[in-house]
């Protein structure tokens, strides 16, 4: 089925809570197994349809924020679908109180059990208004992004449709661009500010009221951590900041040489690796939707049928155009035993790495889709990132075809992307940490906060010059921040496993794949760190990952001469 033929129908609130407690009345009275297992799977079913009706209205909305109608539904969405969770409470409740748990826990793991009780962490009925607050704040920054229109040029663009020129090979038009992109965050940053003082305020009450210190807790919670804890992730930090940060601000005074800038860089300065360009794929969006399908045909049975069934059922939006919203993401469409695929074509290698990335997460969620409960499809999301983050590993064999002869130039700047990428995104999180600690800072604080991280994480950077970014203000264009607090480490986490896998596949591309696929196949049925050990891989926490991947990256990137380009 075409993702246009998918029928959307509001979700009847008060009909699904009255399905809710009679399921939960029924598996109290159940007498045998069979029964309950068969109201379980009645609420499966109940749950799946929600899920669906929530997955169609949000993609309608961000592919186009201005549509009214579904914009309207995701409003609805956003105030109701908190009312649902008082009841979905109750049902978990009586799941982890039924006479017949043993016997659930044999049929469907004992990690599904773990998992709700770590849900239950992170709801009470009096937090509702603040999850209602949440939701309309998340989707008002969601649509302020979506609504830039930037003057450049004679032209007018999107953020997305503008970071083709914040790569231009030309120093002032680049810089130009820069600057331009700046001044819209600029323009709009006392909203920026209020948006997120209502936001750090609320999760910090919401944390309070349900007994917390701080949100951190709660937002760990939410995030479903169940393998690790802070402590563990203040251990990758100190590892990030040993092994991967001489080694980026190394590959950054390489290209500081390459392409004549001073070292430490500007934002816009580090945004053009190659004197002669970065790195751009050959032909039209359609070329690379092409060799997009080659690549999934050729790489295994399993890629195969899945890229068909994606390309067949038009379950992707992919190009850039105004009023839809900014990003990328993959969302399951359970009904219909389906993902989608929404991202934002730019002209820039990006284009490849969504191809690769995003349809790397609906991979995983096609070959797990019948996976009985739904909660054991899909793991945690640093897992989940492993799934999207070593599949662009995968694509480097068929790199020439998406990049002609930016082959070479492709490769080095994604593997040396990846490392960079880690500082940056572990100190997206150190940030979140400290700001959740101090809910009352200033937004002047939170910048200094933002400056003085710069300059731990990220000393290739200088900052001045332009506006916004030279400010300390870049870490409001991270959407992650204000829509999905600590979900930020997880990529970070996750790439450190795929560059696991990318030194693997340097030795044996079948040896990667199968221990790939072992994991992908697991689904949500193990934790982050049992996955990883499943694919005969060195947990992130510690130092013997980062050290071990840092060492065999940085000998790679020291093999290929690109001072020529």
């Amino acid at each position: 089925m075409k993702f246009s033929d998918m029928v959307y129908e509001r979700i009847d609130i008060d009909k699904t809570k009255a399905a809710l407690l009679d399921c939960i009345s029924r598996l109290e009275r159940a007498e045998s197994l069979e029964e309950a297992d068969g109201v379980f799977l009645e609420v499966e079913k109940l749950s799946s349809r929600v899920d669906t009706m929530y997955s169609l209205a949000y993609v309608r909305h961000e592919i186009n924020t201005e549509d009214e109608f579904y914009s309207a539904e995701n409003d609805f969405m956003d105030e109701n679908l908190p009312l649902l969770q008082e009841s979905v409470q109750q049902w978990s409740v009586a799941l982890l109180k039924s006479k017949f748990r043993p016997q659930f826990e044999e049929k469907y793991g004992r990690l599904m059990f773990s998992n709700i009780e770590i849900q239950l962490k992170t709801f009470s009925p009096e937090i509702v208004p603040e999850l209602q607050e949440e939701n309309k704040l998340t989707t008002e920054y969601t649509k302020l992004i979506a609504s830039a229109q930037i003057p450049f040029e004679g032209g007018v663009y999107t953020l997305s449709q503008l970071a083709p020129f914040k790569q231009d090979p030309d120093d002032t038009r680049r810089l130009k661009a820069w600057e331009a992109d700046g001044r819209f965050y600029m323009k709009n940053g006392e909203k920026l500010d209020e948006i997120y003082d209502r936001l750090t305020a609320l999760r910090d009450r919401m944390a309070k009221k349900l007994g917390y210190e701080n949100f951190i807790q709660l937002g760990y919670y939410r995030m479903n951590r169940n393998s690790y804890d802070k402590n563990e992730v203040e251990k990758f930090r100190a590892a990030v900041r040993k092994y991967l940060v001489p080694l980026a601000a190394k590959i950054y005074e390489e290209q500081a040489g390459r392409i004549g800038k001073p070292y430490p860089l500007s934002y816009a300065d580090t945004a053009l690796e190659f004197r002669s360009g970065n790195p751009k794929p050959q032909g039209a969006p359609e070329d690379i939707l092409a060799q997009g399908r080659k690549f999934y045909h050729e790489l295994s049975e399993e890629t195969a049928e899945f890229i068909d069934f994606m390309y067949e059922g038009e379950l992707l939006d992919v190009l850039s155009r105004k009023g839809k919203a900014g990003g990328g993401f993959c969302i399951s469409l359970p009904d219909y035993r389906a993902q989608f695929i929404f991202a934002n074509f730019n002209g820039t290698a990006h284009d490849v790495e969504v191809i690769t990335h995003e349809a790397g997460h609906a991979f995983a969620g096609h070959i797990c889709r019948d996976i009985v409960p739904m909660e054991n499809r899909q793991p945690t999301l640093e897992a989940c990132e492993v799934h999207s983050m070593t599949m662009e590993f995968f694509a480097w064999p068929w790199a020439e075809g998406f990049f002609g002869q930016d082959t070479k130039k492709f490769l080095y700047s994604h593997l040396s992307g990846a490392l960079t990428f880690i500082p940056y995104g572990t100190m997206v999180d150190h940030f979140q940490h400290l700001i959740y600690e101090r809910p009352e800072m200033t937004p002047s604080e939170r910048h200094e906060v933002w400056r003085e991280l710069t300059g731990v994480y990220m000393p290739w950077i200088r900052l001045g010059e332009i506006p916004f970014y030279g400010d300390g203000h870049a870490w409001q264009r991270q959407m992650h921040i204000y829509e999905r607090p600590f979900y930020y480490i997880d990529y970070c986490l996750a790439q450190t496993v795929a560059l696991q896998f990318w030194a693997l596949m340097q030795k044996d591309m079948k040896d990667a794949w199968n221990r790939y696929m072992a994991l992908v196949r697991l689904g949500g049925t193990k934790t982050f760190t049992e996955l990883v050990a499943a694919a005969g891989l060195d947990t992130p926490f510690g130092e013997r990952a980062l050290e071990t991947v840092a060492k065999a990256a940085g000998k790679w990137l020291d093999g290929v001469d690109v001072s020529s380009y």
